[in-house]
């Protein structure tokens, strides 16, 4: 986890008070550091539908809070970065509440003044050093830095009695809450300090992620799952090697994908309702299926395309008996049986969308019964299935190239004594780190051709060429590749820092669209992601800052300097933008009348992204269900201005596609 920087502190950042009074329109065309005007009046108004308005909020109580929280942000200013989260999560749930206008009763008031008094005590307790609230046993919400956005997220606790005096590492219980529309950081949290939850172990800690609230556990929601993890496991005294996954409902949709996808962090899970894939669950047909390339990029979520995956550990899926969302196990019960095995499915008799006592009892047992099973000596067998390289690692196997992108991609791999047999599908490059268990001399086979194998702590390069396996000892630079593979949207799942143009754009169209979808992306992103994105304008962005994280790129290389380096840095001639033309490939745009919107590796930064004027690309429309909230455009983009931003759309899609392998025009991946 990466520390906060005290120059983008949510208290101190001044770039947090330029975006919280939504000024950033104001940064794409001037110099300004204050903020007089609203939003741009000719931007589209765009309905937002998470989270819902609520109740008009009280202008004496507005200002009587802001002055409270001011004062509370002030003070935790002088705190040491590690010590500010546990503060910082309760200003920031209560400041986006008034914001957003996020009280939806009566009686959430209290609830600002609830968090507002708890983070005054909190401080007090922090100026005098005692961490009273982390050590007790029972219920508690931390706050952790983000490393992707550096904002303070939230997290519930149920700690067993006497856990700071276990004589060993406790497992840990991983709960994905359903969807709430309304259950936002202030709502979160007032539940997490009032109830345990639905499962409470015995002898073992709960974690309850916020995940971003209610984006499916995708994107930065899934990040977030992870960051939580690992603030618990550093924290409190956690078996690593006993971490349980559940969730019900978009928690169940949460723990499918999750299990799914990083199958190798978790010792067993259950999935309860929920859904698994797109289409189905949509009850789409072929004849109204969206446009090819969000069909291909269905590919990044839809589970059954990583189903071998789930056979590294136990699954127990859970539907009631006459609830819908049983299709989701339904469907994982084809995906298993194709693949010659059975899922566990256990069904709540007469149980509609909940959990029936007994059948929760059961999960629970079995759950409990897996942390004694072998994951503390090595498995004799290991199945790594992914369609996109961000999931392409099981335990010492990576998958760093694919032959056809978004395709079925398999790694099988058995031991017989301390020799490994692997089989491949699709797979044209191949890591194998340190194999435990391996004798220092043993020898592996792929697709049945011998590899010999110098020594055993050796990591292994491999790269597919005319159906042969060769040592590679390094692979091309330039080559999609675990963490840099695309779409735009893999860029926000890591630390990334948005960069507003400090001039003025060659064309008035191109100006007025970068400045809607600018600020729109902006306060998006703190609505729905809930979070604060780092933001500078181009002037200001150093060559730290170019090497620590993905770069956000607003405007085009008149407005913004930083395009202007990478262009010129950019020597594959994949793209290029002069002031009236925009070149893709083969493909020529009028510069005055288009915008691009791609993801592409920063040539001045090694396994960094920029993206050129995007956020993440599923919008309001798709907020209606978790399921649409998934990536809906591919790697490059050409937006034609002569049609507005929607709710699904920042434009009309004059061209898109895929790069490939080697981040060139893919022309068979192209619409």
């Amino acid at each position: 986890m990466i520390p906060l920087n005290r120059n983008l502190s949510l208290f101190s950042s001044a770039i947090f008070r330029f975006a919280l009074s939504l000024c950033v329109h104001q940064a794409v065309s001037s110099q300004a550091t204050g903020c007089q005007e609203p939003v741009d009046p000719d931007c589209v108004r765009i309905e937002r539908l998470l989270p819902p308005q609520g109740i008009e909020i009280a202008d004496t109580d507005r200002q009587r809070w802001l002055g409270e929280l001011d004062a509370i942000d002030k003070q935790a200013d002088s705190l040491a970065a590690e010590k500010i989260a546990d503060v910082a999560v309760l200003s920031k749930a209560c400041r986006f509440a008034i914001e957003f206008r996020e009280l939806y009763q009566d009686k959430d008031i209290a609830k600002i003044d609830r968090l507002i008094k708890l983070a005054l005590w909190r401080l007090e307790q922090l100026k005098a050093e005692i961490l009273d609230w982390s050590k007790d046993s029972g219920r508690q919400v931390r706050g952790f830095i983000s490393a992707v956005d550096g904002s303070a997220q939230p997290l519930g606790l149920v700690l067993p009695k006497g856990w700071a005096t276990s004589p060993k590492p406790l497992p840990l219980y991983v709960w994905l809450h359903g969807r709430g529309d309304k259950a936002t950081d202030l709502h979160f949290i007032c539940e997490r300090l009032d109830k345990d939850g639905e499962v409470v172990p015995e002898n073992a800690i709960v974690l309850h992620p916020f995940g971003r609230q209610c984006v499916g556990y995708k994107s930065a929601g899934e990040t977030d799952v992870m960051e939580a993890i690992e603030f618990v496991c550093k924290n409190y005294p956690v078996d690593k090697d006993r971490v349980v996954l559940m969730g019900f409902s978009m928690g169940g949709a949460g723990v499918w994908h999750l299990a799914a996808h990083y199958a190798d962090r978790f010792i067993a899970a259950s999935p309860g309702a929920g859904f698994a894939e797109t289409s189905r669950y949509q009850n789409l047909k072929p004849s109204n299926y969206p446009p090819p390339y969000e069909q291909v990029l269905w590919t990044l979520y839809d589970v059954p395309g990583y189903t071998r995956n789930l056979f590294n550990l136990p699954i127990v899926a859970y539907s009631g008996e006459v609830d819908k969302q049983m299709q989701a196990a339904l469907v994982m019960e084809e995906a298993f049986a194709a693949e010659g095995q059975k899922l566990t499915h256990l069904i709540g008799p007469g149980m509609g969308h909940k959990y029936h006592p007994d059948t929760l009892k059961e999960i629970l047992k079995r759950m409990a019964d897996a942390q004694s099973t072998a994951r503390h000596s090595e498995p004799r067998q290991l199945w790594l299935q992914t369609k996109h390289l961000r999931y392409a690692s099981r335990n010492w196997l990576t998958v760093d190239g694919m032959e056809a992108p978004y395709s079925d991609t398999r790694v099988d791999a058995t031991r017989e004594g301390n020799a490994w047999s692997i089989t491949t599908v699709n797979v044209s490059r191949l890591q194998i780190d340190f194999i435990p268990a391996s004798s220092p001399r043993s020898d592996i086979t792929i697709d049945g051709q011998l590899i010999l194998r110098p020594n055993s702590h050796t990591d292994l390069k491999l790269t597919r060429a005319r159906d042969r396996w060769e040592v590679a000892p390094n692979w091309p630079e330039l080559r999609k590749h675990p963490g840099i593979s695309g779409p735009i949207d893999d860029a926000f799942l890591e630390p990334f820092l948005v960069v507003m143009p400090g001039g003025q754009a060659a064309h008035p169209r191109v100006q007025q669209w970068v400045r809607c979808e600018s600020a729109g992306f902006v306060d998006r992103w703190r609505g729905l992601f809930r979070g604060q994105p780092r933001v500078k304008l181009d002037r200001d962005v150093t060559a730290a800052d170019m090497q620590k994280y993905h770069l956000i790129l607003w405007g085009d290389p008149q407005s913004n300097s930083i395009i202007r380096k990478i262009l010129a840095a950019h020597k594959a001639a994949t793209f290029d933008w002069s002031k009236d033309i925009i070149t893709i490939g083969e493909e020529t745009f009028d510069g005055s009348t288009h915008v691009p919107a791609l993801v592409y590796p920063n040539p001045l930064a090694a396994n960094r992204y920029i993206v050129l004027n995007s956020g993440p690309t599923f919008r309001q429309a798709h907020d209606r269900t978790n399921s649409l909230q998934n990536p809906h455009l591919p790697d490059w983009n050409v937006i034609s201005l002569d049609e507005p931003p929607s709710a699904s759309s920042p434009g009309r899609i004059a061209k898109c596609g895929f790069f490939d392998d080697h981040w060139q025009v893919d022309s068979d991946l192209t619409w």
